[in-house]
């Protein structure tokens, strides 16, 4: 019984550091995503204007 429980835990510990790791992944692709489309708009800045 004890072997069953410590099993499910250490699984549902493992994926909560999957999740956790990809989650830290997205987050740094989606803020270098939107640094550069920054970046691009600043550059673009003298065109946009009206």
């Amino acid at each position: 019984m004890m072997e069953k429980i410590y099993n499910t835990m250490k699984s549902v510990g493992v994926w909560n550091l999957v999740l956790g790791i990809l989650f830290i992944l997205s987050g740094l692709v989606t803020g270098i995503f939107l640094i550069v489309n920054g970046a691009k708009l600043l550059r673009k800045k003298s065109d946009l204007l009206f």
